[in-house]
């Protein structure tokens, strides 16, 4: 789950697995895998690091090395 702020200023949590697509309309409109669309005050580039660190902190994001060979 993320934490995201809706338009009235109200917190709510977002289950990371549900989005389909993040864009800005300039509002930043989050699309659900369900066709839902919740509009955020949190920028796109917030939104994509919230959940890249979810994904990362649950194991689902690798980290990356660089290894000369």
């Amino acid at each position: 789950m993320i934490e995201l702020i809706r338009l009235n200023g109200h917190t709510f949590l977002l289950n990371a697995f549900l989005i389909e697509q993040v864009e800005a309309f300039p509002d930043t409109t989050i699309t659900l895998v369900s066709g839902k669309k919740i509009i955020v005050q949190n920028e796109v580039n917030e939104v994509y690091r919230l959940v890249n660190q979810r994904f990362r902190q649950i194991g689902l994001v690798a980290i990356h090395k660089d290894v000369e060979g």
